[in-house]
Order: C-alpha cells, then sequence, then structure tokens
C-alpha cells in the first residue's frame, strides 16, 4: 500500500506542469491573506490567535471565506466581530489539496494519463475513468480495467479541474447577514493547537567562583499547517484551564526532579492574572514546521553552589555502594540571584575542563518557578561519593510498633571534603520517632529526614538512626 502511494505521489508531483494542460485549474497559491495578526501561546498545546483583517461586503446575506487560518483551529471557538453584520452560519473546510485528495475525489470522474516512453521519449495520451482509490487507484480505460503499479514507467494524471470542495488553504467560511453595504474591519480569533513553546535553559558552572551564568531560550514550535505573518507573538507561562485536559494523554514528570523551596518575591515581569507575561521583541514570522528561538534571560555570575545528595526509600538496604546525586543549588532572587521567574522547562548545566572548554555535565527539569525561590538540580550522579543504606536491625515492639536501626556508610574518592545531603524517605510524621541518631538532623516534611554529612577527602564518615514506627 505504501509504495502504491509513493507511485501516486510521483504521478501527482508535476502538477504545475499538468495545470498548463487544463484550461480552468485554480491559479498559483495567493500571498498571504491574513491581516495584522496577534498570537498568544500558552505553554499546554494551546495558542489563541487573533487577526483583523479588511472585508468589502454588500448588504444582505454573504459568504464571506477567511484563508490561512490555522489548520489545528478549533471551530467551537471561533468569534468574529464584524460592524453592522451578524453570523449566520460558518464551515471550517479542512479537507487541503493534495495529490492524495484529488485522486480521491476524482473519483467517478475522468481524467488524463501522459505516459512517456523511455526510450523514445513520445508522449501518448488516454483518457481514464477513476473508479476507485482503495490503498491504489483503479482506472477504466475504453474497454479494459487498469490498475497504476510502480513499474518505473513515467506517468502523469492530468486534471480538467479542482473540485470546489478542495481549499488550497485551510479555509474558514462564514456567512454573514450584513445591514449595510461597505468595508469594515473584522477581528477574527480562535483556538488552535499544535502551535506551542518551551523554556530551556543553558547554565555554565563554575565551583572556583561558586557562581553560575545561566541563558533561557524560548523554544517555538509550529505544526499548525499554516504560517502566521508579521505576527505579535505574547508567550504565557503557566497551564490554562482546559476542558481537553481530560481527554489528552500528558506523560509523566522525569525522575530526577529538583527541589524548591517556594520564593515569595512579586516579580516585575508583566502578568496576566496569575501567568506571566513574555513578549517576543517586534513583530515575527512563525513559519509552518518551523522552530524559532527567542532568548529571554541572560544573567552572569549568580551565587552558586555544588553538593550532593543521596534519598533512602524506607527499609532501603544496599549490598553495594549507591552513587550520591551531583547537585547544583543556585535562586531567581533579585539579590544575587537570577532575578525573575522562571517558566517550566529543561535546565542543561556544563563546567569548563582543564582545557577551557565548556562541558556538559547533566540536565534536570523545574516546574513553573515564582522569582526568590531556591533551587536544587539533581544533574547526575556522583563517580565518587556513594553511600551504603543498611537495615542493621529491626525489632517487633508489640502488634503496632517496630523499632528499626539504620546504618549509612558514606565514602568520598575526591581530593577535597565534601557534604552529603543524607535523606531518609519514606516516614509518616504522626507515627514516626527518631529514637535515636548518631548525628543531629531535621524533620524536613512529614516524609523525610534530613543530614547533612560532611566526609572527609578521601575518606569516610556513618551515621546511624533508630526509628520508631508502626510499620
Amino acid at each position: 500500500m505504501t509504495k502504491t502511494w509513493l507511485l501516486l505521489a510521483t504521478l501527482l508531483a508535476p502538477l504545475s506542469a499538468a495545470a498548463q494542460d487544463a484550461a480552468n485549474l485554480s491559479p498559483a497559491v495567493a500571498p498571504s491573506a491574513q491581516g495584522d495578526v496577534s498570537v498568544t501561546i500558552y505553554n499546554d498545546d494551546i495558542a489563541l490567535v487573533q487577526d483583523i483583517r479588511p472585508l468589502t461586503l454588500r448588504s444582505g446575506q454573504v459568504r464571506q471565506d477567511f484563508p490561512d487560518v490555522s489548520a489545528q483551529i478549533r471551530p467551537e471557538t471561533v468569534s468574529l466581530a464584524v460592524p453592522d453584520a451578524r453570523i449566520v452560519e460558518q464551515n471550517f473546510d479542512f479537507d487541503l489539496l493534495s495529490p492524495s485528495s484529488l485522486m480521491e475525489k476524482a473519483v467517478g470522474e475522468t481524467i488524463t494519463l501522459l505516459r512517456t516512453n523511455p526510450a523514445t521519449g513520445a508522449e501518448t495520451r488516454e483518457r481514464a475513468r477513476v473508479l476507485a482509490v482503495n490503498g491504489g487507484v483503479v482506472l477504466q480505460i475504453g474497454d479494459r480495467i487498469e490498475v497504476l503499479r510502480d513499474d518505473g514507467l513515467p506517468v502523469r494524471a492530468i486534471f480538467d479541474h479542482v473540485p470546489p470542495s478542495l481549499r488550497a488553504r485551510p479555509t474558514l467560511s462564514v456567512t454573514l447577514d450584513s445591514s449595510r453595504a461597505g468595508t469594515r474591519p473584522a477581528t477574527l480569533s480562535y483556538l488552535s493547537r499544535n502551535l506551542g513553546w518551551k523554556a530551556d535553559y543553558v547554565a555554565l558552572l563554575d565551583r572556583r567562583s561558586g557562581t553560575i551564568d545561566v541563558q533561557g531560550w524560548v523554544t517555538l514550535t509550529n505544526t499548525t499547517g499554516t504560517t502566521f505573518t508579521n505576527a505579535r507573538t505574547l508567550l504565557v507561562a503557566g497551564s490554562v484551564g482546559s476542558v481537553e485536559d481530560d481527554n489528552v494523554y500528558r506523560p509523566g514528570r522525569p525522575q530526577r526532579r529538583p527541589t524548591m523551596q517556594a520564593g515569595t518575591e512579586s516579580a516585575t515581569r508583566e502578568q496576566l492574572g496569575d501567568f506571566y507575561l513574555y513578549p517576543l521583541p517586534g513583530r515575527t514570522t512563525i513559519a509552518d514546521r518551523q522552530t524559532k528561538q527567542v532568548s529571554f534571560l541572560d544573567v552572569k555570575g549568580a551565587a552558586a553552589t555544588s553538593g550532593y545528595r543521596f534519598v533512602n526509600g524506607w527499609l532501603g538496604t544496599a549490598e553495594q555502594p549507591q552513587s550520591a546525586q551531583s547537585i547544583v543549588r543556585f535562586s531567581n532572587a533579585a539579590q544575587g540571584g537570577l532575578g525573575d521567574a522562571l517558566p517550566a522547562g529543561t535546565i542543561r548545566v556544563y563546567m569548563r575542563d582543564a582545557r577551557g572548554q565548556s562541558q556538559f555535565t547533566g540536565e534536570a527539569a523545574i516546574d513553573h518557578t515564582p522569582q526568590g525561590s531556591k533551587i536544587a538540580l539533581a544533574t547526575g550522579d556522583a563517580f565518587d561519593v556513594k553511600v551504603r543504606p543498611v537495615v542493621e536491625s529491626r525489632t517487633r515492639i508489640n502488634a503496632s510498633r517496630w523499632q528499626t536501626t539504620m546504618r549509612y556508610a558514606l565514602t568520598n574518592a575526591t581530593a577535597a571534603p565534601v557534604t552529603v545531603e543524607l535523606v531518609q524517605g519514606g516516614l509518616d510524621w504522626s507515627d514516626t520517632r527518631l529514637v535515636e541518631q548518631s548525628r543531629p538532623g531535621t524533620r524536613a516534611d512529614a516524609g523525610q529526614n534530613v543530614w547533612q554529612v560532611p566526609v572527609p577527602a578521601n575518606g569516610s564518615a556513618v551515621v546511624t538512626a533508630t526509628f520508631d514506627t508502626r510499620y
């Protein structure tokens, strides 16, 4: 079936040449019919398109076409405001002109087959009636039935006309009832899918100076089937509600998530309700099937530190030492930090090697992050810093209580001392008591106890803790 459609595409590829043989084919594709376009793009595969076009209408009912709307338009969201006119009916014509659709619409009609003899170059023409296009093209030529085959012979299909139901471009057709004749502006707005954006960050960490350089990029992707020409573009950071969310599968988040202490600073960036706005400077053309990148953040020398974290699940025990996570910590506070609210995205961290070249060291995703937050990115697993958690003993105290002793052995094979954030997870605030611990820790939340453990250069450290629990 695939080869047959490849053949069909080959047959119809020289359609412009075939048009010279047909008297009433449509003219060449016109420039964009869009007017003054504004596009607002949200994070969740939703975009608002607003297009102001001048219309010249006569009085009474009139049919008006709006070509060059998004092919992914949600027709039920269309709003059209025309002074002194009301909407009677609207239709979205998404059956677009293509080699396959042209052949499918020709079923029952007669076309011309132009065959070229590869040896002599001589051309012969035959009239053929299209009987079916079901996994291939079935034709009636005179008294015989023929199936177009992929036999290597050059064949071109020539159509007498383009069916009126096929559109060269996505088109919204509207029937208007105009109370007067004349030209006036029409404001068309609608929601569209397949026009989205995401944030990406490139961070250069300097451990010696304790600083980080961060550049933020907006990556804009258009797969709507339509180019938006010279558009004002506004990006909205935040998740807007949509009734379609219940029917859309959204993949789970990566396992290596950053920790964050949410900030309480008000960003100076413009807001729309509970969302932050990121306008693109000037007007821009968002071409179909194009990815565009625009810088929105460029900060040098923000304060940053690096360290290690190890999270152990409840009753987690290991026969072999496990790698701690490499952690990069910084903030987006106004003083000493990045100084801006951060849209959700991926932060990729680099460091310079001994030759001064930047090398990739890991990445992590962040959620929408208010200004003033403290961020800890887990960028990878440490080679030289290990932790081996062991359940040393577990004793049943009574029918509903257990006492569990954990031992954590930490090792550091680097030439510098490190501090490991050791986290015991899986606890319960109301039913867990820390009976004994070899070094002071803190209860970070209902489910975790945390120790900051210094481990000497080329050395080791041990932490023990006894928990009283109901399980």
